[in-house]
This record gives C-alpha cells, structure tokens and sequence, in this order.
C-alpha cells in the first residue's frame, strides 16, 4: 500500500513530462502541422489567383461624383427685369423664354439706327449728284481755256497791230510827215495793247488753274463713291451695321434657355436691373451628365479610354446600374489642381496614393429613365478587359 503511494507523482510535478498525458498525442502533431501549412497555402493561392483572373479584370471605386458642364445664363443688355418665366428645379427646353428686360432704351436706339441708315441712303444720293455737278463744273472750266486762249490771240494780234503803228510813226517822227499828238496816241495805244496781252495771258493760266481744280475736285468726291452703290457704300454700310447693332440688342432683350435642362441658381427678381455679362441663372443639362470617378493611381496602369464601366447610384440603390464608358482622364490629380498644392519638399514627407480623375460618359437612354443631378455619389467600376 505504501509503495502505491510513493509510485504516484508528487502536487505540482508535471503529469505529462514525458508527453504520454498531452491532448495530442506527439505522434498526430507533424502531420496536423502540415495539413494547416497546406490549408494556409490554399487559400493565398486561391486569393492570388482571384486577383490575376477575376479581380484583375476590373478596377473599382467609391469616390465618384455625377458632374456636367452647367450653362451660364448671361444677359447681353443691360436693363431692368420686367418678368421672369422660370424658377429654380423647373425643367426648360432650348429655345424657351426665361426671363425679359424692359427694351424701351433700345427701341430708341433702333428708330436712331433706322434714321441714321436713311439720313446715309441720302447723303449718298447727294454725293453722286454732287459728283456730277464737279463733272460738269470741270468740263465747264476746260472750256473756259478755249475762250483764253482766244482772248490770247487777239490781244497778241491787237499788240503786233500796235506795234506796227508805232514804229511806222516813230520812223516819220524826223520828217515832219506825222505830228507829236500821233506819236504819242501810238505809243499809249502800244502800251494799252501790251497790257492787254499780258491780261489775256493771265486769264489763260488762271482758265487752266481753274480746270485742273475743278478737276482734281471732281476726282476727290468720285473717289468717295466709285464702284459703289447706294447699298455699297461705306457709310450706308456703317449705318446698317448700326441698325443690325440696335436690333440684335432689342432681340436680346429676351433671354432664352440656350440647351436642355434643369434651372438652377437664379438669381434674378423682377425689377432688378442687370448688367451686360453678370450671370442671371444657370441650365443643368441633366440628360448630358457624366461621371468623375476619382482612381488611385496604383489603379490606373491598365484603364484605357473606351473601357466600358458599370455605375450605381446611392440615388436609386444597386437596382438600378448605370452604363457607360471611359472617355478621358484628368490632367493631373486633385491635389495638384487644389487651392493650396501639396508640397512634399520637407524633410516630414509622407508618401500619400494620389487619385487621378477618369471621366466617364453615362448613356443618355438610361439618363432619361433615371435622370441624376450634379454632384450625387456614384460607384464606378471598370472593366480592364473591354477596351472598344
């Protein structure tokens, strides 16, 4: 009975020294050990293999936004708010009126613009029949050369008349033939004919100076309308050009929805006066949306523009998948187009992926049967395999 006793291990020895008393047996462990090795091993291959086969056919990701190129409204008169159609969310198609300015200041401006072009029609019709007056003016002057030149001759034969009869008596003056009171009454009558002459020649260059002017003034106010008409001419086209001015701005008076879409931020009332060029309201053109769906950079080695992609909207939920494809990316990431640019140049510099936006064109068919809104969040994945 003692000796049973004293073959039993002391409290506190350990009962499975030797391993015979552990949960598993030291035999059974080896091959347990492998079997998890194994089963470890399986599934990193399985995961690997997803990712070369099935998750490499695709890059997905949460970070998109609907987005669209909004049309500005802008007034291009100036004037006061005399009505406005439309309100903020309504829909409005191309072409429909959206708010009016009051045009009394530019229908004063189109009846000075009709005035102006027909004070111009008649001043051209005054130039041609001035241009005909110089015409005949000048022709006139030429022909007053005619009458000089004739008045030349005759003082010159009424000198050389003179002439003779003076020396024929100055000749006799010794003889006694001819008295003093000839003599002189010759030589007075010489010098009235030489002073004739020289008249005459003197009316014969102020003839031709007076041609050449009326001349020269002819060709002056010809130069104005030659080779033009009454619809040619540069002053009649000036008017014209004023007249299509007055009434392009009249016609401006009314605003149009220049495309397709949803009013949004409007900013006018009635009775305000806007200026040329200040933004009245903005068109959301919610049939013509796309998405920017913003990939990591790690992402993006394989996405080529014409990939199709699938998108959904936390609008509507995962039943209803937008389609479309990729048609761009952006010219550099969001923080190199931020307010205040990342600058990695310190010594605390902390490698950060970077996004790059990736334009994605949506289909309009589906755009028209679940219409988004700008700005909405979206989920965009990409099929790496579909390139078009």
């Amino acid at each position: 009975m003692s000796e049973d006793v004293q073959d039993q291990p002391a409290d506190g020895e350990n009962a499975y020294a030797d391993g015979s008393g552990s949960v598993i047996h030291r035999n059974n462990r080896r091959p347990m050990l492998v079997w998890l090795a194994i089963g470890l091993a399986v599934v990193v291959g399985l995961y690997f293999l997803y990712d070369i086969i099935l998750g490499g056919r695709s890059v997905s990701t949460d970070n998109a936004y609907v987005a669209g190129e909004m049309a500005e409204v802008t007034p291009l008169t100036s004037g006061k708010v005399v009505d406005v159609m439309v309100t903020d969310t309504q829909p409005v198609r191309r072409g429909q009126i959206l708010f009016r300015i009051d045009d009394s200041d530019q229908r004063i401006a189109l009846a000075e613009a009709r005035a102006g072009l027909e004070y111009a029609r008649r001043r051209y019709g005054q130039s041609r029949a001035n241009d005909t007056a110089l015409g005949a003016a000048a022709d006139a002057s030429e022909t007053q050369i005619g009458a000089a030149q004739a008045k030349v001759a005759s003082a010159q034969a009424a000198l050389a008349k003179a002439q003779t009869d003076y020396d024929r008596r100055a000749a006799l003056a010794g003889t006694g033939a001819v008295s003093a009171e000839d003599i002189t009454a010759a030589r007075e009558a010489l010098a009235t004919a030489k002073a004739a002459a020289q008249e005459a020649q003197a009316g014969l260059a102020s003839a031709r100076s007076n041609a050449i002017s009326a001349r020269r003034q002819e060709e002056a106010a010809l130069a104005l309308t030659r080779g033009t008409s009454v619809d040619t001419a540069p002053e009649v086209l000036l008017a014209m050009s004023r007249l299509a001015t007055a009434e392009l701005d009249l016609k401006r008076t009314i605003i149009r929805a220049p495309i397709d879409g949803i009013i949004a931020k409007r900013t006018i009332q009635v009775g305000q006066k806007v200026e040329n060029g200040k933004v009245a309201m903005a068109i959301v053109p919610v049939g013509e949306l796309y998405v920017d769906a913003n990939f990591k950079e790690d992402q993006l080695g394989k996405v080529r523009s014409g990939q199709k992609a699938e998108l959904t909207s936390d609008f509507y939920g995962d039943d209803v998948v937008f389609h479309g494809k990729v048609v761009g990316f952006s010219g550099g990431t969001g923080a190199a187009f931020s307010l205040i640019p990342a600058q990695n140049a310190t010594g605390n510099w902390i490698k950060v992926v970077q996004r790059l936006p990736v334009r994605i064109e949506l289909d309009p068919k589906e755009l028209k049967e679940h219409p988004l809104r700008i700005g909405l969040s979206m989920d965009a994945k990409i099929e790496l395999k579909s390139n078009d």
